[in-house]
């Protein structure tokens, strides 16, 4: 064998900007075994007529077609089969791009409730419109003492589901009619998760339309929630309300944002009419 004319697999890596290590996978892969190797040194090198080949394999990883595609198409080479590849991987990418949108948007989804929670008023009962939203609604009896109570239900919620749907500050519980109207606030009848228009749940949804509520908002957890809602009560006598749905408690800051139980935020809605 004359090395004369071969390429050490170091300088072939300098020469197409690559790693010796991504020539030994391509290797490995049986993308592009080495022209000759060396039995008592183990030395790989290559000639020029694999360089073509090597061509053809980096342009195909920056368009990020697949090793096993590309291995397809070195086996059948074609102008046809090219094509189809091509075509193939466009999907791909456009079905990729549209899925960063929709992350993009639950990004921004949760920052505005960010910072809706951080520029909250607290302690002030206030009447608002509550927009529109979907909601997956779990009925159960629950004592809530500390957040870690939240975890059985939650993971309920998550339960056959394709994609992981609880996200922070989306999960909430509840407490019907009748236990509000009874002043009973050392539990909760169920728990409620609140879907972005970008979550995709396998089950039954609530669309819940425009409401009139009662709200505050405070700084603390669910184990502090009893005395606020003697506060919308108190509110709604005042005021000459009657209540019309279930409450909805939900932390907008808790410990999956932050360990300073004085940054925690709860909010609790009583809808109203």
């Amino acid at each position: 064998m004359d090395k004369q004319k071969l390429f050490s697999i170091g300088d072939v890596a300098k020469l197409f900007h690559l790693s010796v290590s991504s020539l030994r996978h391509y290797e490995d892969v049986g993308l592009l075994v080495p022209e000759y190797t060396d039995p008592d040194s183990g030395y790989r090198y290559y000639g020029a007529r694999q360089f073509e080949v090597l061509n053809s394999i980096r342009y195909l990883r920056v368009l990020d077609m697949p090793l096993t595609e590309i291995a397809d198409f070195l086996d059948n080479r074609d102008v046809e089969r090219m094509e189809e590849k091509l075509l193939l991987q466009k999907q791909s990418v456009i079905a990729k791009q549209e899925e960063l949108k929709r992350i993009e948007r639950k990004i921004d989804n949760r920052l505005r409730a960010i910072e809706d929670a951080k520029n909250s008023v607290f302690d002030m009962v206030q009447l608002v419109y509550k927009n529109k939203c979907r909601m997956v609604w779990v009925g159960d009896s629950l004592k809530i003492r500390s957040f870690m109570d939240m975890e059985a239900p939650m993971r309920r919620l998550e339960q056959e589901q394709a994609e992981a749907v609880v996200f922070l500050g989306k999960v909430g519980i509840g407490i019907s009619i009748e236990n509000l109207k009874k002043g009973c606030f050392d539990s909760y009848d169920g728990i409620f998760l609140i879907l972005d228009e970008e979550d995709y749940f396998e089950g039954e949804i609530t669309e819940i339309a425009e409401t009139l509520c009662v709200s505050i908002r405070f700084h603390g957890s669910h184990a502090e929630a009893a005395l606020q809602y003697h506060k919308l009560l108190d509110y709604i006598a005042e005021h000459k309300l009657k209540i019309n749905g279930f409450s909805r408690e939900i932390t907008m800051i808790d410990y999956g944002l932050t360990n300073d139980l004085s940054k925690f935020v709860t909010e609790i809605s009583i809808p109203v009419k």
